[in-house]
């Protein structure tokens, strides 16, 4: 593609060198950078990616977009274009849908925000959408789908490019929607930019990130930007949820908002929400009427997720049978409460809850399935992130469980007794019974020996994830299968159906 094509749109101080060479790939990681393609030098949080330009000119790279100025020794053959600055990533999004054909343009955005449920939210979305016969991609957490199958995910909302090239990937299979988390990393960091999306949901808002956006004005201002409009306009319908205090911040930038919620009056609200170890069971008051709901997702926090999910079917036009039966189809989310059964006379479940909101809401789900169980929540922080959130969520799961099993996370590169001891300071203030063990899978062995008949264990924090992230690098450890194992070295087995 000719380079000046590719630059269409960016805010670019000067170009020196071959004024317009031909360029067949783009990159922002120069040890991906081939021949005749074009480097993007971003500045990160801990590195200018300016530092790795010559790496990539050692690669083959004909081009390098960068906001610093063209370095004095410049290789013959070379484009370097000086970007304005603070413009250096919606350059490379701007770019990026350039070389790929404006794929976004090409199908139906949905995009979910917030601190909690927008895994589970998309994946409500993503089964409306196939209920309704459409070839839909999803982006998130737990990975990325296109119609030619699911790949991992290196951030829950991935940079621009790979995402434009995601995008082009499920316009090229024949797509027409992708369901995709849009979180607050990616919104500040404009990693959506140039996308106009059909629908953008706000599922609620607490404390999470503050590491990274440093107070929470900034945190919800991140999160704002998706109903703002990423440089593409406001969202066609925006999907909100007005119980949470911040949702009513959010009405008034789309074309039409759909309001949603549990304690207050909205346009779509549940009426007879039964709450069962089975699922939910409501009737869903909505603009096209009542809709009986019937999901096998459990817990009452997952009423607002399919409320949610519904507003976007909504804001689609896809009919209320269609809505019903896409819910009513989507059995389990990967680590969102998902259930592990080796034949054991105790409940064990995995879920990704990683703040003390996520913590109070997994650990009340649990105490609506059996009010009467003892609750053993097993969690821990993550290393190198927001220090201040650890004691509240030992404060949150303390007071709810009956024993806390405290454990290691992905400790990174941080002393995982240093972290525990954060969390024990809330842990004490609410007197709570718990027992400490840093190996995780020792710390699983101990919950699930401290389980009576009846009781539940919560392995909380990894959730979906395969890995652990220790100081010496990631090792591969997934609360599922290690749970799995466990059980069956305490000689339970699962029968199998005949």
């Amino acid at each position: 593609m000719n380079l000046r094509e590719i630059l269409s749109g960016l805010e670019i101080v000067s170009i020196a060198g071959p004024a317009a060479p031909g360029i067949n790939s783009i990159e922002c990681d120069s040890r991906k950078t081939v021949p005749g393609g074009i480097f993007f030098a971003l500045r990160g949080t801990k590195l200018d990616g300016s530092q790795f330009a010559a790496d990539a000119l050692r690669r083959g790279a004909t081009a390098v977009a960068s906001e610093a100025a063209k370095p004095a020794a410049l290789p013959d053959g070379v484009t370097w274009i000086q970007l304005a600055p603070g413009t250096d990533r919606k350059a490379l999004a701007r770019a990026a849908a350039n070389f790929y054909g404006h794929p976004a343009a090409a199908l139906k955005l949905i995009g979910v925000t917030g601190t909690n449920g927008k895994t589970t939210t998309t994946y409500l979305v993503d089964s409306i959408l196939r209920a309704a016969g459409c070839t839909a991609g999803l982006i998130g957490t737990t990975g990325y789908r296109t119609p030619k199958g699911w790949r991992d995910a290196a951030n829950t909302t991935p940079e621009s490019l790979e995402m434009q090239r995601t995008f082009a990937e499920i316009r090229d299979a024949g797509g027409t929607h992708v369901t995709l988390e849009a979180s607050s990393h990616a919104l500040a960091m404009d990693r959506l930019w140039g996308c106009h999306f059909a629908v953008a949901i706000f599922t609620n808002l607490t404390r999470d990130h503050l590491d990274y956006h440093q107070t929470f004005e900034a945190y919800f201002a991140a999160k704002r930007r998706l109903f703002e409009g990423t440089g593409a306009g406001a969202p066609d319908v925006a999907v909100v949820n007005i119980d949470d205090p911040y949702g009513a911040a959010l009405q008034g930038f789309a074309r039409t908002t759909l309001t949603y919620g549990l304690k207050v009056s909205a346009d779509l609200t549940p009426k007879n929400l039964t709450v069962t170890s089975a699922g939910l069971k409501f009737i869903a008051q909505t603009p096209l009427g009542g809709v009986n709901v019937h999901s096998q997702l459990v817990g009452r926090m997952n009423a607002y997720n399919i409320l949610a999910a519904m507003g976007a079917g909504i804001g689609l036009g896809i009919s209320a049978e269609k809505i019903a039966h896409g819910i009513a189809q989507l059995a389990v989310v990967p680590g969102r409460f998902e259930r592990i059964d080796e034949g054991q006379p105790f409940l064990v479940v995995v879920d990704y809850a990683h703040t003390d909101d996520a913590l109070r809401n997994v650990i009340s789900t649990a105490r609506d399935v059996s009010p009467s169980a003892q609750v053993i929540t097993l969690f821990g922080a993550g290393g190198e992130r927001d220090r201040t959130k650890r004691p509240l969520m030992g404060e949150a799961a303390g007071k709810l469980s009956d024993l806390v099993v405290l454990t290691s996370d992905n400790p990174r590169s941080e002393d995982p007794l240093r972290i525990i001891n954060d969390v024990v300071v809330g842990l004490q203030k609410v007197s709570a019974k718990y027992r400490i063990e840093p190996d995780r899978e020792q710390a699983i062995s101990i919950a699930m020996d401290a389980a009576k008949p009846g009781d539940i264990v919560i392995l909380a924090g990894k959730g979906h994830e395969t890995y652990q992230v220790l100081r010496e690098g990631p090792i591969e450890f997934d609360d599922r299968e290690k749970a799995r194992a466990i059980l069956r070295r305490k000689g339970y087995r699962k029968e199998e159906s005949r």
